[in-house]
C-alpha cells in the first residue's frame, strides 16, 4: 500500500479507533464477528478500540474494550435486527466526548449516518473515516424494499453515507463489483477478512462427541453447510446436488449447522425430494470448539452462495483442512484454484454434483485439496487487523496533511 509509517512506538499502542456497525452481540453474523475481532486485536496490540452499536434490551457488555450503545428501534418484524435511532437526542455529543484518531464504519445504514456525523462534527477536530463494504447491500435493499421509489431513495441514502468516507475498503475483489452497482465511483482497496479459528483439527474428544451424537460412520463422506438457513444462500442447489449424488449411488451424510427463517421450508424440501434420511439439521451452534469439530469431520464444505462477499466460513473450513465447494467467479471463490485449493462449479446442481462425484472417487486427492486450502486460503484476523492498522496510519497522515494545507 506504500504505507507511510507516521505513527511510531507508543503512539501505535495508543491509537484510538471507533468501530461502528449496525449489528453486534447478541446478534451474531459475519460483520459483527469481524468487528469483535478488530476490537480484540486492536486492544491487545495497537491501542484503544471503542465499539459503537445499537442498544438491545437486557444485554450487558463484558469486553476488555469499551462498548457504547445508543437507542434503537424494534423493526425485527421486517428486518432481522434492531435499527439504531440516529435521531436520539444528544447522541452525537455523547459519542464525540472522546477524540478518536480514526473512525472505521462497517455498515452504511444507521452506523453510516452516525460515523459521518462523528467524522465531520464541527465542535471537534475532524476525524478520518474509513468504510468497509462487507455485504451486497443492493440485494438487501431489493429484498426488503419493494416499492421502486423507496428503493431508489434507499440506494441514494447508502451511497451518500459511503461517499462520506475518506477511504473505502471491500473484503474481496468480487465485492468491488457489487459496490459499483450502487454507483460508487471512488477508489477501492481490498482488505480481506480473516478467521479466529486456529489452524489444525479440533480436539479428538470434541470430534468423537459429534460422531457419537449424530451416529456418523467414519467411512461415509460428510458434507457440511454452516451458516444462516436462508434460501438465498443457494441451499436448494446443495439439496438438489445431494439428490443427484444419491441417485448416482454415492454414500454420504449432509449436515446443516445453523438456523434462520427458511429452516422449516428447507427441511420440508429435503423430505419432499427423498433426502431427509441423508440430512442432519443441528440448529444453531455457538460453541466455537463444536463448530471446529464439525469442520474437522467434514470431507467437503458446501458453500455455493453468490450472495456473500467473502465467506468467513471458507477460511474456517480451511483451518481444519476441509476443502470447499464454491461457485465459479463468486466472491467466496476469490483466490481459490479449482482442483488445487478448492472445488469450483457452475451455479447449478448438475455442475456441483459432477465436480463432487469426481473427487469422491479420489479421497486422497480431496484430502490434498484440504491441505492446500489450509496453506493458501487460511488467513487469521491478526494478519488482517495488523494490515488494517498500517493502513490506518497512512489514512491519518494523509488526512492530517490535507487539513494542514486547508488551514494554511
Amino acid at each position: 500500500y506504500n504505507v507511510i509509517h507516521s505513527i511510531q512506538g507508543d503512539d501505535i499502542m495508543n491509537l484510538k479507533v471507533a468501530l461502528l456497525n449496525d449489528t453486534f452481540p447478541p446478534v451474531i453474523d459475519g460483520v459483527s464477528n469481524a468487528v469483535i475481532n478488530y476490537a480484540n486485536i486492536i486492544h491487545k496490540k495497537h491501542g484503544q478500540p471503542t465499539v459503537i452499536a445499537p442498544k438491545y434490551p437486557n444485554v450487558t457488555d463484558r469486553y476488555p474494550f469499551e462498548v457504547i450503545r445508543y437507542p434503537s428501534l424494534n423493526l425485527t418484524r421486517t428486518m432481522p435486527y434492531r435499527v439504531g435511532n440516529v435521531l436520539a437526542p444528544s447522541l452525537l455529543a455523547e459519542l464525540t466526548k472522546n477524540e478518536f484518531d480514526i473512525i472505521h464504519n462497517h455498515c452504511p445504514f444507521a452506523s453510516g449516518v452516525v460515523a459521518a456525523n462523528m467524522s465531520k462534527y464541527p465542535l471537534r477536530r475532524k476525524t478520518p473515516l474509513v468504510f468497509t463494504y462487507h455485504t451486497k447491500f443492493d440485494i438487501d435493499i431489493d429484498r426488503y424494499i419493494k416499492n421502486s421509489q423507496f428503493n431508489k431513495i434507499a440506494r441514494r441514502f447508502v451511497l451518500s453515507n459511503i461517499n462520506a468516507s475518506d477511504e473505502v475498503w471491500t473484503v474481496s475483489k468480487g465485492a468491488k463489483q457489487s459496490l459499483r452497482t450502487l454507483k460508487y465511483n471512488g477508489d477501492i482497496i481490498v482488505m480481506p477478512n480473516g478467521t479466529d479459528m486456529p489452524l489444525g483439527k479440533a480436539d479428538p474428544e470434541h470430534i468423537n462427541e459429534i460422531r457419537r451424537m449424530y451416529k456418523l460412520d467414519e467411512s461415509v463422506p460428510i458434507f457440511l453447510y454452516l451458516g444462516r438457513m436462508m434460501w438465498y444462500k443457494n441451499i436448494k442447489i446443495m439439496l438438489d446436488m445431494c439428490k443427484l449424488l444419491k441417485e448416482d449411488g454415492q454414500p454420504f451424510k449432509c449436515i446443516f449447522v445453523g438456523d434462520g427463517p427458511d429452516k422449516s421450508s428447507i427441511v420440508h424440501y429435503a423430505k419432499e425430494i427423498g433426502l431427509l434420511e441423508r440430512c442432519i439439521f443441528t440448529g444453531a451452534v455457538y460453541d466455537r470448539e463444536k463448530v471446529r469439530a464439525f469442520f474437522s469431520i467434514a470431507s467437503l464444505f458446501l458453500f455455493p452462495s453468490t450472495y456473500d462477499t467473502s465467506g468467513l466460513v471458507v477460511k474456517e473450513a480451511a483451518a481444519s483442512y476441509c476443502p470447499s465447494l464454491l461457485v465459479r467467479n463468486s466472491c467466496a471463490s476469490d483466490g481459490v484454484v479449482d482442483g488445487f485449493s478448492g472445488l469450483l462449479a457452475d451455479e447449478n446442481a448438475e455442475s456441483c454434483a459432477k465436480a463432487v462425484a469426481a473427487l469422491l472417487r479420489q479421497p486422497d486427492k480431496l484430502r490434498e485439496i484440504g491441505i492446500n486450502a489450509s496453506k493458501h486460503i487460511y488467513r487469521t484476523w491478526e494478519q488482517t487487523v495488523d494490515e488494517s492498522v498500517k493502513r490506518y496510519e497512512y489514512i491519518i497522515e494523509n488526512f492530517n496533511r490535507k487539513n494542514r494545507k486547508k488551514s494554511r
